[in-house]
């Protein structure tokens, strides 16, 4: 089951890239759009239901403003409380990120598990970034918000990660690109690793899913049309986009 929700309010909502806890509407209408998009999750059975707690929400949205240093990024507000939100309810135990620049993108999803938005406990929350530099600015950034070192950031291959793990994962989050022009398109190959270590109910969200272009093409109708995934949303809460899975 292949669904689109999207946004009824996107016209003129636009991330300022470098300036990235800039305020880009009204909380209100923030939270409506959120709301929207996880009640749709929850309609097409991909996630429990649609609730998560704010202020917990709010209290790790000051932590990360305080504490992370971020030169940019393109996870809006909506995007990074629709993380925090998909998190908080299916709480996994196990999480990768693949991709994650500086950590913003890692820790909209880890936050629902460490620091002061923390609302259940993980086991292992893995972040992966294939550029030393940015892997350890992501992981320093971490640190300061996280000390008991369940979510970290390693310099290293995502497929080789995904491998290598020693027990079943909870949920994946995709937001690498490939090199050598291959960009989203090394979605597919991180997945395909990883589908022996998901466990049946396991989540994977895409970020891109509406701007990645040609590259992104392949993954999308394999989660949509491969057979393996009981429902597949692709959630339109800003020009990005974001798919959601389950297995």
């Amino acid at each position: 089951m292949a669904i689109t929700y999207r946004s009824p309010r996107l016209d003129g909502y636009r991330m300022s890239y470098h300036d990235p806890y800039r305020e880009l509407e009204p909380q209100e209408h923030e939270r409506a759009e959120v709301a929207g998009a996880l009640e749709a999750l929850a309609a097409a059975g991909v996630l429990p239901q649609a609730g998560y707690e704010e202020a917990k929400l709010l209290a790790h949205r000051r932590a990360v403003r305080e504490l992370f240093e971020v030169p940019w990024t393109a996870i809006t507000p909506r995007m990074e409380r629709l993380l925090y939100g998909i998190n908080a309810i299916v709480r996994p135990r196990r999480m990768v990120a693949a991709g994650v620049f500086c950590g913003f993108t890692f820790i909209s999803n880890a936050g629902a598990a460490v620091g002061p938005g923390a609302c259940y406990e993980a086991a292992e929350l893995l972040g992966v970034e294939i550029v030393r530099p940015e892997a350890e600015r992501a992981e320093r950034n971490v640190r300061r918000l996280d000390p008991t070192g369940v979510a970290r950031v390693l310099a290293a291959d995502a497929i080789e990660v995904v491998q290598d793990l020693a027990g079943p994962l909870d949920l994946l989050y995709l937001d690498a690109d490939g090199q050598g022009g291959q960009g989203k398109g090394i979605y597919l190959d991180i997945l395909e690793a990883a589908l022996p270590r998901l466990r049946p109910g396991a989540l994977v969200l895409a970020h891109n899913s509406e701007n990645g272009g040609e590259p992104v093409e392949p993954y999308l109708e394999f989660v949509r049309q491969g057979g393996l995934f009981r429902a597949s949303v692709n959630v339109i809460v800003d020009i990005e986009g974001l798919e959601v899975s389950v297995l």
